[in-house]
């Protein structure tokens, strides 16, 4: 959510979000930005976030395929919660490169939305991506 977060009217307590709170010193502070019908941020991980030597926990990546998902929805100005997430592990997650993360809606029925989202390398290596049902709350 980032900057995105004040836009969407967020209240300040989510600064502290694991996934993109920049007060939170432990957290992964991604600073996601809309564009066109995509939510993007870049992000070079650090060691601290790693499984295995040199590569990212698989607890994190899906972290960030998460925030992409649910973070789009609320840089719209939607509250919403994961109601369904899965994750397919393609390649290694690296620590210390470049990674992309984008999310995106696929489908939306009442209150219920189809996200899908995917981390990918500068050469365009797809390492994971992942689906969502999210659920819009009042």
């Amino acid at each position: 959510m980032g900057n995105n977060a004040a836009a969407a009217g967020i209240d300040a307590g989510n600064d502290y979000c694991f996934a993109c709170g920049a007060q939170n010193p432990y957290g992964l502070k991604l600073n996601f930005r809309v564009e066109e019908d995509c939510f993007v941020a870049e992000t070079v991980l650090a060691r601290e976030y790693q499984g295995y030597t040199g590569v990212a926990h698989g607890g994190i990546v899906s972290t960030m395929l998460d925030e992409a998902m649910g973070g789009y929805l609320v840089a719209l100005g939607e509250k919403a919660l994961t109601g369904r997430l899965a994750v397919r592990y393609r390649h290694p997650t690296p620590i210390g490169e470049k990674l992309r993360i984008e999310g995106r809606i696929e489908a939306r029925r009442s209150r219920f939305v189809k996200m899908k989202a995917r981390i990918i390398l500068e050469d365009g290596t797809v390492t994971a991506e992942g689906t969502a049902e999210m659920a819009v709350v009042e």
